[in-house]
């Protein structure tokens, strides 16, 4: 039984260095690659995990005695198998990072030109801003304006209603005294 074992020690020990070697390398390779690359390592994780299975059965069929040894060995493939996934998905990671910024067209520069463009656009935003302010000083000062027209007027219309109330009391007073001049000289 420990035949097997070892047996399947080799071929995890073959498979895993293969998985490692892979996942090194899918930063590095063009998209085409990558996508095959993944899909391979995760048929190799796969493969690992059933030899896990496998070795963790043959040891439980070995004798209580000789079992310690084996169960350390297999913790500490077990340990491997965590960071080969863990590996596996920080370069998954790094290449949906790399897929999204393709699809998105961002070519590595994108936080610096955003905040170029941030400071664009808070420049315009300013200086609109600072037209905004202008056109409303502008437009109170109108209205202050407006509104002195408005009591000047407001003063005129009185004087020339008062003047036109003189000038009715005027006519009305030379209608009287026309009136009466001409009943003088009748007399």
């Amino acid at each position: 039984m420990s035949s097997d074992f070892e047996g399947y020690e080799q071929d995890f020990a073959v498979l895993t260095s293969e998985i490692t070697s892979k996942i090194s390398r899918v930063p590095r390779l063009p998209p085409d690659e990558k996508k095959q690359m993944v899909a391979n390592v995760e048929k190799q994780l796969e493969e690992a995990k059933e030899l896990l299975e496998q070795m963790d059965l043959e040891v439980r069929e070995i004798p209580p005695q000789s079992r310690g040894m084996y169960s350390n060995r297999m913790r500490s493939y077990k340990q491997e198998m965590g960071k080969l996934e863990t590996d596996f998905k920080r370069s998954r990671i790094a290449y949906s990072d790399e897929v999204r910024n393709e699809l998105l067209g961002d070519d590595g520069n994108s936080s610096e030109n955003q905040r170029a463009h941030l400071l664009d656009n808070t420049e315009r935003l300013e200086r609109s801003s600072r037209r905004l302010e202008a056109g409303y000083q502008i437009a109170v000062e109108t209205e202050q304006i407006g509104q002195e027209m408005l009591e000047n007027l407001s003063h005129d219309r009185e004087k020339i209603q008062r003047a036109r109330e003189r000038l009715r009391e005027t006519d009305a007073n030379l209608g009287k005294s026309s009136r009466i001049l001409t009943g003088m000289l009748r007399r």
